[in-house]
């Protein structure tokens, strides 16, 4: 595995909420500063060094709420 794609959302506590697509991998944070290090952190408890991704895709989603 070359890549690996995460969803991210916005917490309704505040921050994001993310989660790996195609295996159960989750985190949360704060800043988008430390997004990346819980992100690039879970691969590491995930994957064995040989098997880590090389790249990771974070695709973020939003959704708008806007008056009719």
């Amino acid at each position: 595995m070359n890549e690996i794609i995460f969803l991210v959302e916005d917490s309704p506590e505040g921050g994001f909420i993310t989660r790996a697509l195609d295996h159960s991998i989750y985190t949360d944070a704060d800043t988008i500063t430390e997004l990346h290090a819980n992100v690039r952190d879970s691969l590491v408890c995930h994957f064995d060094p040989a098997e880590k991704p090389a790249i990771i895709r974070l695709h973020f989603v939003r959704d708008e709420v806007i008056a009719a």
